[in-house]
């Protein structure tokens, strides 16, 4: 099911944002504010946002500014205000969609299916993580548009670690996912590739992006800054 992120600070609203795409096979999170969806969006991906734009602390417009800067997911503004000059100054920072409260419920699950639809061919080509792209088409990863070089072991590591952001993966999970073969305890292998990984993304941004669970495996972390773990 699609993931969707409902940043809005009014509990009430939210419930029903939540329990509106539950209805429809979608699969909703909840952020009440715009740090929060900040903090959720560096760890995890989503098929479209449903923004609040009066957020308390960071404004609506700021987390969209924010999003922009790393990623290109569909975002539909939930706004209470309707004047032209605000819906084109939000359009031009970035939003997709808007509409306006109070909202008719099918009229915003339609707006939703649009942009999904619309979206589905450039989310199947690329995987995203902060500043992080993986292109499926050209196989190769890109950080602020640099290419990383990437080798086809290295590709493949980074795109199973990319499209489970959460899940951590032992050295049998990759050798077995990566190379499909039985894995027979090469620890050199994966520590190899991994290590150079690390060594490519690091030309271009001190962010940590592989983080080692100790005595698991890998995955991918959201921590910001510092050398890898």
């Amino acid at each position: 099911m699609e993931k969707i992120l409902i940043v809005e600070d009014d509990i009430h609203i939210n419930n029903m944002l939540c329990e509106l795409l539950r209805l429809n096979n979608y699969t909703p999170h909840a952020a009440f504010s715009g740090t929060e969806a900040i903090l959720l969006l560096s760890g995890e991906q989503f098929s479209l946002i449903l923004l609040d734009l009066m957020l308390p602390g960071k404004t609506g417009a700021e987390v969209l500014e924010e999003i922009r800067i790393k990623s290109a997911v569909p975002v539909i503004a939930l706004t209470a205000v309707s004047d032209k000059e605000s819906v084109v100054a939000l359009l031009k920072a970035g939003a997709n969609d808007y509409i306006t409260k109070p909202f008719d419920n099918s009229e915003l699950l339609a707006r939703i299916e649009v942009q999904l639809r619309s979206n589905a061919p450039a989310q199947a080509q690329q995987l995203r993580f902060n500043a992080l792209t993986l292109d499926l088409e050209r196989f190769d990863g890109f950080i602020k548009e640099q290419s990383l070089g990437l080798s086809k072991r290295e590709f493949e590591i980074l795109k199973l670690l990319m499209e489970n952001p959460q899940k951590v993966f032992t050295k049998n999970n990759l050798y077995e996912s990566v190379w499909n073969d039985e894995f027979m305890g090469d620890d050199n292998t994966i520590n190899v590739h991994i290590s150079k990984l690390r060594s490519k993304i690091a030309k271009f941004t001190d962010s940590e992006y592989i983080q080692t669970v100790w005595g698991i495996g890998f995955k991918m972390s959201s921590a910001t800054g510092g050398s890898p773990v």
